[in-house]
């Protein structure tokens, strides 16, 4: 097995998305995490990026809602390597009409091996982790060249 290394920075590339029911649940989260997060580069898909900005004054790059491609937005930005670390509370108990595009986004993390959390636990860890504080190098599987090179 070959191993492509990609380089994470100290100022990490961070996005946060959230489900309809959980969208006050990630801004209590942001709010509380504020002083960290405001040293990364923060993005999110359009209705959550707008709360964020107007509630917590964070700035904030915005994608498309998810269910309007936002989703598919975010994965292609985690292929070109624009993503470094993804927070999406997402709604298990609730139907999405744009269910395929989440699961595709849940796939394309793994498989580019970032940094995910979808709970609010698993979120306070990964922000905690004294990791956000340095250069990391996550290993990527080559599978026989088709992951894209680093630009």
């Amino acid at each position: 097995m070959v191993l492509i290394q990609r380089k994470m920075e100290i100022t990490k590339k961070i996005v946060l998305i959230a489900h309809d029911n959980r969208k006050e649940d990630l801004l209590d989260w942001v709010k509380y995490n504020k002083g960290t997060l405001s040293n990364h580069h923060l993005s999110a898909t359009g209705t959550t990026g707008k709360l964020i900005h107007e509630q917590i004054g964070l700035p904030v790059f915005r994608f498309i809602s998810g269910p309007l491609g936002g989703d598919q937005q975010i994965g292609a930005k985690i292929v070109e390597d624009s993503i470094d670390f993804m927070v999406f509370f997402w709604d298990p108990l609730s139907a999405q009409p744009h269910d395929p595009d989440v699961k595709a986004l849940l796939r394309i993390a793994v498989l580019y091996n970032i940094p995910m959390a979808c709970n609010r636990s698993s979120a306070d860890f990964l922000i905690s982790s004294p990791l956000m504080e340095k250069e990391y190098n996550r290993q990527l599987i080559d599978y026989g060249s088709r992951i894209p090179a680093k630009n």
